[in-house]
């Protein structure tokens, strides 16, 4: 008997749990969640003291506070996860009325956004109002998921104004974000000049896409260059893991093992490796690294499958998001042969975990930990609000499903 077919028939005797779980396949599960997103108001508006509902900047009275009706309509980087993983589901399944939510987002935003710009850009906070991210280019998180959902929707539909946003994305991310000396990406808030997990994502999800774009090496470039630096300030070799952040001026780390923070990790090398040219002098050094933090993680998995909310703390909640991000990046690694495919186990225990019990029957995605800054006291992290269909999980819990669908159909060969 192959490998291949021995791993499959092992993690099939862990999909005998709830009725759940056995009444619907993975493809069900995730058009669950999908549809569910398209039932909510993704082009709409509604008034923060009157409650009605605006269709278009058109219909708001003047001098009307307004807000989104949905948070799926924000243009926040979570949202760009979300477009991404709808075109990838889209393509997996050829279905267009996935590709229609990214193409439709990202349509509303520009159709929109020059009515706050105009009104309220002096006088209000740039997040504050609707699309304030788009027209403000300030940090990584304003334009790096939500510039790369933007090429993937240009590649569908090449507008233009699409092409000026990526073009002063791309700007803004290889030449004015805030670095340090030795080019590392860095914020200047809440304390100066440090360097987060997340960041890596949010340079790499664009620096990827846009060198898929244009074939334009230097953008594979300074991809990995940021995922090789940023990882090392990072790492700790004791808990094989990668701290939250790192302080510049403190020179120490944070004190947080945050799952989704070293998610963002697994993610965006799995991302660049994906389109990275087969040549690339990075390219193994990177496979490299994402086995080494595979082999790290793999060591604090539940034995239900999960990850915790803070991966070295048992007693920390089991986190969702986290758990889709390690399923997705072993999947894809196994899929694409980066890795050897006994990491399936890993990724198939996980993937059963959340079917079966974070995955409700009408495609809510349960207990993925709410927006989260960086501090130095644990409780913060323990702490942390979940949610039930909260934006920061919907993308990743959609892009899993897709390569696990791969996944098993490969070891089923």
């Amino acid at each position: 008997m192959k490998r291949s077919a021995f791993l499959l028939m092992g993690v099939l005797t862990l999909m005998a749990g709830t009725a759940f779980g056995q009444q619907r396949t993975d493809e069900e599960c995730i058009r669950a969640v999908a549809d569910n997103i398209l039932k909510q108001p993704v082009t709409q508006f509604v008034g923060v003291k009157t409650k009605v509902t605006y269709n278009s900047t058109k219909e708001i009275p003047k001098g009307e506070d307004v807000t989104f009706k949905s948070p799926l309509s924000e243009w926040h980087y979570s949202n760009g996860v979300l477009d991404m993983s709808m075109i990838n589901l889209g393509k997996y399944l050829n279905e267009s009325k996935y590709i229609d939510y990214a193409k439709n987002h990202v349509s509303f935003g520009f159709a929109n956004y020059e009515y706050f710009k105009n009104t309220f850009r002096n006088d209000r906070k740039h997040w504050h109002w609707p699309f304030g991210q788009l027209w403000n280019t300030k940090e990584l998180d304003d334009c790096g998921a939500m510039g790369a959902a933007v090429i993937n929707v240009y590649q569908l539909d090449a507008k233009k104004e699409y092409k000026a946003y990526i073009d002063t994305a791309a700007e803004h991310i290889m030449y004015g974000q805030v670095r340090l000396q030795d080019g590392t990406l860095c914020r200047t808030f809440p304390r100066e000049m440090t360097v987060w997990a997340d960041d890596v994502y949010m340079s790499v999800s664009f620096l990827s896409q846009m060198g898929k774009l244009t074939g334009d090496a230097k953008y594979f470039d300074e991809a990995a260059k940021q995922i090789i630096q940023i990882a090392d300030y990072l790492w700790c070799p004791e808990k094989q893991l990668f701290y939250h952040c790192y302080y510049t001026d403190l020179k120490r780390n944070g004190v947080a093992f945050w799952g989704r923070a070293n998610g963002w990790l697994t993610v965006s090398m799995a991302m660049l490796l994906e389109v990275m040219p087969e040549n690339h002098p990075k390219r193994a050094e990177l496979i490299a690294l994402l086995e080494k933090q595979i082999v790290g993680v793999s060591r604090y998995q539940n034995g239900n499958g999960m990850w915790n909310q803070l991966l070295d703390k048992p007693e920390s909640y089991d986190e969702s998001s986290v758990t889709a991000m390690y399923v997705y990046g072993i999947a894809k690694g196994v899929n694409n042969k980066w890795i050897d495919a006994d990491y399936a186990r890993i990724a198939l225990a996980g993937w059963d975990a959340m079917k079966k019990d974070q995955i409700t029957e009408d495609g809510h995605f349960k207990n993925v930990c709410v927006g989260t800054g960086i501090t130095d006291d644990l409780p913060f992290y323990y702490n942390r609000p979940v949610g039930e269909n909260e934006k920061h999980g919907l993308g990743l819990i959609i892009d899993t499903g897709i390569e696990i669908m791969k996944l098993k159909k490969q070891l089923a060969k």
